[in-house]
């Protein structure tokens, strides 16, 4: 099996890229594949432009950068999106990547007369997002069900993909970050096992 871990983190030291790199070391462990696409190093434009627009209203072929990455998805069997919780959503490199690449046409098919078709629905999600609060704030003021209802439901089940896993790894600046990166690499380990669909989960 093949995962394709997406992370959007500018410093390549940072916690975000520790995760992500434990991840694929529990991948590799379980004996399946990845492959890492590190938007920020990489340089993806974000931007979603007048011809962003014309493919989503059907007029133009997607740009090149979207279509190679759109391939890349096409060849996992898992996606696997790392990145830092910025005022409770995910960053806009990371939104901006989805809103391109996620394109009508490709990840649904769309259209007044005929509605809606998904069309990702053979693909399985894992989120894990890196949260500089504890676990209490995001209860206290529903920020999971929140993130849910805009990043779970919203963005993957309106393509009909399904995700598996949904973590959120708590007191990232103030947390041995050690439990982190064991519960980083346990999830590549178990990412081809995991059966059924996770609510949000507060690291150990």
């Amino acid at each position: 099996m093949h995962a394709l871990l997406v992370v959007s983190h500018p410093d390549p030291r940072s916690l975000t890229h520790g995760v992500a790199a434990q991840v694929a070391e529990g991948v590799s462990l379980s004996g399946d594949s990845f492959e890492l696409a590190d938007l920020a190093a990489e340089a993806f434009d974000p931007r979603f432009t007048a011809a962003d627009l014309a493919v989503h209203r059907g007029q133009a072929p997607p740009p090149a950068d979207v279509v190679a990455e759109q391939a890349r998805i096409d060849r996992a069997d898992a996606l696997v999106l790392v990145y830092p919780v910025y005022w409770w959503s995910m960053p806009g490199l990371l939104k901006g990547w989805i809103d391109r690449v996620f394109a009508n046409g490709w990840a649904f098919d769309f259209s007044p007369g005929a509605g809606l078709v998904k069309k990702l629905r053979d693909l399985r999600v894992h989120l894990v997002a890196i949260a500089g609060s504890d676990a209490r704030t995001y209860e206290r003021h529903g920020y999971y069900g929140a993130m849910k209802t805009q990043i779970d439901h919203g963005i993957f089940d309106y393509c009909g993909a399904r995700v598996v896993t949904s973590e959120l790894l708590h007191e990232s600046e103030t947390q041995d970050p050690a439990s982190h990166l064991a519960a980083a690499r346990a999830l590549g380990r178990n990412l081809f096992s995991a059966p059924t669909r996770a609510q949000p989960t507060a690291a150990p």
